[in-house]
């Protein structure tokens, strides 16, 4: 049973800890400054955290295991763009708004996923960073669009446990792409997904999708999950093909959302936070749920126990929900400040506290 929490905020980044009463809040580190991301490695137990300063930039630390500092690293840079490029966007780093650790047999390896759509690969624990040509020269990445942000950006970075050299990405809006060789190439991975938001004749383009969230069951990697900005989908066969799932729900709920987490163990159970849709990003009717599926997206639980249910507003972030190394205890943030716990698998939900700022990312460990 993992006891400790990461909640990366506006204002700060929240260490939480099991205690006899349930889930204590400790004093933040890098108090009002906005956490757009944390990882905690597996490997070694280092936390990693990216900041966002506006006026003064991108910022990444490090804080090696059981020490107290924080220790400033180097941050992704972008290579000057040549004068003779064209691009609709500028080769600058925005934001760091994904940060994955490399396989069991890549000490040191680290990913970053970042705005505009770059993806940086380090081989010494963020002390340095090289952009991965591959994937930002190639052709496709030049009918990329911006979703939540004006340029397109990696949100997620999926590993494969068996398999190092395997990474399979997922980006708003350019679907999902797919190395086997480490980075050396890349193949687009979104095929059955479809664009509504687009004309009739490119729906089905992979390259233009607008994947909110990717995640991989780390104990069948083959099965992808995916809450698309149309729907919820689902891949079996290592993200060649995309189905459709989640449908059934519309009467009820909702099958739009940013946030989904897969059972670390149970490839057919996932969840999902839903909301209206993207032009009112609030919970239906006004009322916070979860759904969840135990078979593979065939049917869905609308969770509702412990959560608010009226005039509530709250939105989970694509990185907003998190589930634990056993699959039975979810934790969820919201852009309200709103964090609650599940013990049993959503079946019914805790507030921890609804009045932190406003929460972009959560994280077991």
């Amino acid at each position: 049973m993992q006891d400790r929490a990461l909640v990366a905020t506006r204002k700060g980044l929240f260490e939480l800890r099991r205690g006899e009463c349930g889930w204590d809040i400790g004093q933040p580190a890098f108090l009002g400054d906005p956490v757009t991301m944390m990882l905690v490695d597996p490997r070694d137990g280092t936390t990693y955290a990216a900041l966002n300063l506006g006026h003064f930039g991108v910022k990444l630390h490090r804080r090696d295991k059981d020490a107290e500092a924080w220790i400033e690293i180097a941050v992704p840079v972008y290579p000057l763009q040549p004068e003779d490029r064209k691009d609709d966007v500028a080769w600058k780093l925005a934001l760091i708004w994904s940060l994955a650790a490399g396989g069991a047999d890549q000490p040191g390896v680290l990913w970053a996923g970042t705005l505009p759509g770059g993806l940086f690969r380090s081989n010494d624990r963020g002390e340095s960073w090289e952009l991965n040509r591959s994937l930002w020269d190639a052709p496709e990445r030049r009918e990329w669009l911006g979703g939540g942000y004006d340029v397109p950006g990696i949100h997620s970075i999926c590993v494969d446990p068996r398999d190092s050299m395997r990474v399979l990405v997922g980006v708003s809006c350019g679907g999902a792409w797919l190395t086997r060789d480490g980075g050396a190439s890349w193949s687009v991975r979104a095929a059955g997904m479809r664009a509504d938001y687009m004309p009739p004749e490119r729906a089905e383009e992979q390259g233009i999708q607008d994947a909110h969230r990717i995640v991989q069951c780390r104990g069948a990697p083959d099965v992808f999950w995916c809450q698309h900005h149309c729907g919820i989908w689902r891949s079996t066969d290592g993200g060649a093909l995309w189905q459709p799932v989640g449908q059934q729900i519309r009467g009820e709920v909702s099958d739009f959302g940013f946030a989904v987490a897969v059972h670390p163990a149970d490839p057919d159970t996932a969840w999902f936070v839903p909301a209206v849709a993207d032009q009112a990003r609030v919970p239906v009717n006004a009322a916070l749920c979860v759904t969840r599926t135990q078979d593979g997206g065939q049917s869905f639980d609308v969770l509702r126990e412990g959560l608010p249910q009226q005039h509530c507003y709250d939105l989970a972030y694509r990185h907003g929900l998190a589930v634990s190394d056993d699959g039975q205890a979810l934790l969820m943030g919201s852009t309200t400040g709103g964090l609650w716990v599940s013990e049993n698998g959503g079946a019914s939900w805790q507030a921890i506290s609804t009045t932190l700022p406003p929460i972009y990312a959560v994280l077991f460990c």
